[in-house]
C-alpha cells in the first residue's frame, strides 16, 4: 500500500477517535515541543514509518497523540519503549494488560492506550496510568473528607496535586475540544490550587 494511502488511513482513523477539530498555531507549537513526528522518530530508531502505521492501524501500537495542522503524525518520543520492554510488539498487549488484576479493566486500559489519547502523561506506562488514576480519584474526593481545610489535610492534598503535576504535561486548547471539556490538569491541579491555596 502506498505511503500516502497509509497516512490518509491513519489520519481518518485519528479523526474517527478524536473528532475533526482544528489545530491552531499555538496547538502546533505545543505539540512540536512535547512530541516528535513519526517519520523523524522512525528514522532515529531505524524503523520503517509505513510498517509502524500498519501496526497502529492493526491495533498493535497506539495512534498518534496529535495530527499537526501540516499533517505530521505526532507521537511520544518513547513510542517504542513499552513494546521493547514487553519483548516485542506481538507480546505488548498481554504484557500491558497483565498490570491490572481485573482483565476487563486491563482490556479497557489497553483500548485507551491504543487510542493515542494518553497525552495526559509525560510517559505512558501502566504504572503511570495507575498512579494518575489513583491521584485524580484522591484529589477529586479530598474536598468531601471530614477534616477538609485542616493543616494536615491541606499538606496531604498539595502533596497529591504536586505529584500529579509532575506526571502531566500542560495540555493545549485542542485537547479541551476533543475531550469535550476541561482536562484533569484543569480540574485536579489548577482548580484545586486556586480553591485551596497553600496555607
Amino acid at each position: 500500500m502506498p505511503e500516502t494511502d497509509l497516512k490518509q488511513q491513519l489520519a481518518e482513523r485519528f479523526r474517527e477517535v478524536n473528532g475533526d477539530h482544528p489545530m491552531t498555531d499555538t496547538d502546533d507549537a505545543y505539540v512540536s515541543a512535547q512530541f516528535v513526528a513519526l517519520e523523524e522518530l522512525c528514522a532515529v530508531h531505524g524503523r520503517d514509518a509505513d510498517a509502524v502505521r500498519r501496526l497502529m492501524l492493526g491495533q498493535h501500537l497506539p495512534l498518534p497523540g496529535y495530527l499537526r495542522s501540516d499533517g505530521a503524525e505526532m507521537v511520544p518520543a518513547d513510542l517504542f519503549a513499552l513494546a521493547d520492554e514487553a519483548g516485542g510488539v506481538e507480546l505488548l498487549e498481554a504484557w500491558f494488560t497483565a498490570h491490572w488484576a481485573d482483565p476487563v479493566t486491563g482490556k479497557a486500559e489497553w483500548n485507551a492506550y491504543l487510542s493515542g489519547q494518553y497525552v495526559c502523561l509525560h510517559s505512558v506506562t501502566p504504572a503511570a496510568i495507575q498512579r494518575k488514576d489513583y491521584l485524580t480519584t484522591a484529589i477529586s474526593a479530598a474536598a468531601n473528607e471530614p477534616d477538609a481545610g485542616s493543616a494536615q489535610w491541606s499538606e496531604q492534598l498539595h502533596a497529591l496535586v504536586d505529584e500529579l503535576d509532575t506526571l502531566e504535561p500542560a495540555f493545549t486548547a485542542y485537547d479541551r475540544l476533543r475531550f469535550g471539556g476541561p482536562t484533569s490538569r484543569d480540574t485536579c491541579i489548577d482548580a484545586m490550587r486556586a480553591r485551596f491555596p497553600r496555607p
